[in-house]
């Protein structure tokens, strides 16, 4: 026999063999309700009469009143920290899980298919901004802007300023990181 959790983001298959000596132990099916549903669902599931009680009664009451304070209630003892390092592979894994919460069949991408496609973007973006910039026969503005960063470093924006099509369209061209600023010069 086969039993699946019914808990939301569980996928929990818990398997019972009838014909092997422990047929009657349901030790594996009372680990994985204390750890997904608490020991509060098996006490009061311990204290039903029967298996009807507890899959129209008990179970249905604990997924509609489930509280968010309790959804995040910390586990354990000791002070919470947070790390400062890179994220490794299993923090990615758990970062999915946790963005696939209640969604699981999601798709969410690697960091290289994303990488990938937004190069692919700003290719094909560049291009039609290229070949429309080639076809245009009114006249065009360039501007630049520089400024300083909260961080300190200095960045210097391109764009251009045309009128397409009846209205006014301003796009970015290129920011660009100053490497250095040796020296100001003013001109009067």
């Amino acid at each position: 026999h086969e039993f699946k959790c019914c808990a939301r983001g569980c996928k929990a298959t818990i398997r019972r063999f009838l014909d092997k000596k422990d047929a009657r132990s349901t030790s594996n099916m009372r680990k994985h309700v204390k750890s997904c549903w608490g020991p509060e669902v098996l006490m009061a599931t311990d204290d039903a009469k029967d298996a009807n009680k507890v899959r129209l009664k008990i179970v249905p009451s604990i997924l509609r009143d489930g509280s968010i304070t309790v959804a995040f209630e910390r586990k354990g003892k000791g002070k919470v920290t947070y790390p400062h390092r890179q994220h490794t592979r299993l923090e990615t894994k758990c970062f999915q899980s946790l963005m696939k919460t209640g969604r699981p069949e999601y798709y969410i991408p690697s960091r290289a298919t994303v990488l990938r496609d937004m190069r692919l973007v700003f290719a094909r973006t560049r291009n039609c901004i290229a070949k429309m910039l080639e076809e245009y026969d009114g006249k065009v503005n360039f501007t630049t802007d520089a400024w300083m960063a909260p961080n300190h470093r200095a960045f210097i924006a391109f764009s251009i300023h045309l009128e397409h099509k009846g209205e006014l369209l301003t796009m970015p061209l290129d920011i660009i990181e100053v490497a250095r600023v040796s020296a100001t010069y003013f001109c009067t």
